[in-house]
């Protein structure tokens, strides 16, 4: 008895061992080394071709960025359920897009939807899987043939591949930014090609190359599968390492081949500016894959994958000559209204660059209401667009990419993401808590083609003019013949005025706003108005045109963090500092990054802005067939519906109900208090008496979110020319 149990012990941990070694480390045995590998993916030329059973015909990349992140959810919390995903799936292939592209291996959820999605699906769908490289790591002190580098893309890369072959166990924690779980279902089939690596910083790639440039094994690779010509770099070497040894594990362990490209993006990009542009621009760097060749034993064969967006880095603006980039016709990129468009110029000098297939692997615009950068020729910028200019901006781009000679493109993103930053928001906001509200301010969070609105299964208020889901209740504030309601929801705090006899286009109505204890002013010397209270902010609607959020000049955001950027000036030096009763109240503007000393020729020039806080008239509804995803509020008989969003009013957590405290007082930058409640009046400002603000109660909803799905406008516009082609 004794002897039987150590052998069925001895057989339980070798069947372990052999688990861990099989499913955690990848280690495998060849048992048939003479099998030839397989591939239903190839590029010929400038094509990329798919085998539909019986021969090779052109496939075109149609698809969408599909990211791992919800509401209330960071996206490497991969939460995301089967049913969640096969909804999605769905959608998307009912757009016309044809391939999914993730970033990172996702939790086993997804894998085991997108296998059941397509088992019995005559029309799958296609997947492009991305290779994760860790953010810290790529700006780290670290070339990149550090072990953390190098040998983490490579073991990612293999994983990878083990997990689309239904092969892995991944530990949670196991890989940075990636999913974890029992990866057993095999959806190869459906995987059309790699993209190895994210978008590589600058200056990763110029220390690299500057480090290594005149070492030995450096300089030049020739592998089984790809091999590097005499410009190759340093950096350019290491990729070609990667993909021959990646093309070489999964033809050796499962006599497969599929697409391989490398991650880039303009900064990064092959070509040489004039020395203003790079100087501006900080353009270091470039990566030029042409230096990586494939052998004839890469039966798939390589393609150029780029992240270009129009609006940034748009170079070609300032450029005065484009000849020096071998663009000789510049007239041909102008279109019928004159414009010039950069966009298309750009993507034609990679096309002509490239001897393999272009795919844009990512571009898109923001429906978010702030802006981060401009497309100065054609409109199509950061931020700050409608669903419907959204909708025709993905049209427009797509059609540059067909133009230019690309084989494919995948539109950036399937969803809104609220976990989201942006440059010139993120210091307003607590970035520890994003994914608990949506903060329309900041851009990144909405490029999705899907938005999650909040509300089970709707908002708790439209502004479209009609009011019937105000009821007396919401009222807090009384002022003769008018009162002023409010409500708030993970979106917006919403206003509702009502005054008798309301003259909306021929009058004006003042909303003082007061959050904290620490500021404000009783007094507004631009309209000679008096409080009974220190406000802060102080709404003013004055017709569609010309109706704006103010904000007392020492609560100003901008002025705290970029007042040497936009006015020139230190605002933190004595004799600088706002006091803290100003009656001056200021217009809420937003920092654009955008190249204005190349454009005035002026390096001193200031930074550009544009007023985030003038509202634009129109109707939020999504039901309404005059829908505006931008509109700020509206008017129909004696009401105003008004919504904002939270960090307009300062909010850096609405979730905790946590606002900006004093800029000045110590602080010298953001600092937070909570705020129990806003106060808030409402007059004509005709009666020469103190506005009187009422209390409204704020409470806030921590890590519980309520929303509800909602596909854009812009879905439907990108269907429409998808499915018709």
């Amino acid at each position: 008895m004794k002897k039987f149990i150590i052998i069925v012990s001895i057989i339980v941990v070798l069947y372990f061992c052999v688990d861990a070694a099989y499913f955690q480390l990848g280690w495998y045995i060849d048992l048939s080394p003479g099998d030839q590998v397989t591939t239903f993916m190839r590029t010929e030329g400038d094509q990329i071709l798919m085998n539909n059973g019986k021969d090779y015909e052109p496939f075109e990349i149609k698809g969408v960025n599909l990211g791992s992140g919800e509401p209330g959810e960071w996206s490497t919390d991969f939460d995301i359920d089967k049913e969640t995903y096969k909804r999605w799936f769905k959608y998307i292939q009912e757009m016309g897009a044809n391939t999914i592209r993730v970033y990172t291996v996702q939790q086993d959820v997804f894998y085991n939807a997108f296998y059941e999605y397509n088992e019995n699906n005559p029309n799958p769908l296609w997947i492009i899987h991305g290779v994760w490289v860790n953010d810290y790591v790529q700006n780290s002190h670290r070339d990149s043939y550090d072990d953390e580098f190098y040998h983490k893309l490579l073991d990612d890369s293999r994983t990878a591949i083990d997990v689309i072959h239904g092969n892995r166990d991944i530990s949670l924690g196991r890989m940075a930014s990636a999913g974890s779980g029992r990866y057993r279902k095999d959806i190869s089939k459906w995987v059309i090609g790699y993209i190895l690596g994210v978008e590589w910083e600058d200056v990763t790639v110029v220390y690299t190359d500057e480090k290594l440039k005149d070492k030995d094994g450096y300089t030049s690779f020739k592998g089984k599968y790809m091999y590097t010509t005499a410009d190759a770099s340093p950096f350019e070497v290491m990729l070609a390492r990667v993909g021959d040894k990646v093309i070489e594990y999964e033809s050796n362990r499962y006599k497969q081949q599929r697409l391989v490209a490398f991650s880039n993006w303009p900064t990064t990009d092959p070509f040489e500016y004039p020395e203003d542009v790079e100087r501006f621009f900080m353009k270091c760097a470039e990566v030029d894959v042409e230096h990586i060749k494939c052998t004839e034993d890469f039966l798939s064969g390589q393609f150029a994958s780029y992240h270009v967006y129009p609006y940034y880095p748009d170079y070609l603006s300032f450029v005065k000559n484009w000849s020096e980039l071998g663009i000789a016709d510049v007239g041909s990129f102008y279109n019928e209204d004159g414009e010039l468009n950069t966009y298309r110029a750009y993507l034609s000098m990679l096309t002509k660059h490239h001897t393999m297939p272009v795919v844009i692997s990512e571009f898109g615009v923001s429906t978010g209401r702030g802006m981060a950068q401009k497309d100065m020729n054609t409109g199509r910028n950061q931020g700050n667009m409608s669903e419907k200019e959204q909708g025709q901006a993905l049209v427009d781009c797509y059609n540059d990419i067909k133009a230019a000679g690309c084989s494919g493109c995948c539109v950036f993103s399937w969803q809104d993401e609220w976990f989201k930053r942006t440059w010139n928001t993120m210091y307003a906001v607590n970035l520890k808590r994003t994914p608990y509200w949506s903060d329309y301010q900041t851009n990144e969070q909405y490029f999705g083609l899907l938005s999650f609105d909040p509300g089970e299964k709707k908002s708790v208020c439209y502004v479209d003019g009609d009011v019937s889901e105000w009821s007396e209740k919401d009222v807090f504030c009384r002022e003769k013949n008018m009162s002023l309601s409010m409500k708030y929801d993970e979106k917006f705090v919403y206003f509702l005025v009502n005054k008798k006899g309301l003259s909306f286009d021929s009058e004006k109505l003042y909303i003082p706003i007061d959050l904290t204890p620490k500021t404000g002013s009783s007094y507004c010397e631009n309209f000679d108005l008096l409080f009974d209270k220190a406000a802060d902010f102080l709404l003013v609607i004055d017709g569609r045109d010309n109706s704006r959020l103010m904000v007392q000049e020492r609560y100003e955001a901008l002025r705290s963090n970029y007042c040497e950027n936009v006015y020139q000036y230190d605002t933190y030096l004595k004799g600088n500092v706002p006091d803290k009763d100003s009656p001056k109240f200021v217009n809420i503007d937003m920092i654009l990054q955008t190249a204005t000393p190349l454009l005035y020729n002026n390096l001193e020039a200031p930074a550009e802005v544009f007023e985030t806080g003038k509202l634009l008239y129109g109707n939020a509804n999504p039901e309404s067939p005059d829908f505006n995803s931008l509109a700020d509020f509206n008017s129909n008989g004696d009401y105003i519906e008004i919504k904002l969003p939270w960090q307009l009013l300062n909010f850096s957590d609405p979730s905790r109900m946590t606002i900006h405290d004093d800029y000045y007082d110590n602080n010298y930058g953001i600092e937070y208090i909570t705020a129990d409640k806003l106060l808030a009046g409402i007059s004509d400002g005709k009666s020469g008496r103190r506005i009187s603000l009422s209390p409204f109660e704020l409470k806030g909803w921590e890590n519980t979110v309520t929303y509800h799905e909602r596909l854009k406008s812009s879905y439907y516009r990108l269907q429409k020319l998808w499915r018709d082609k």
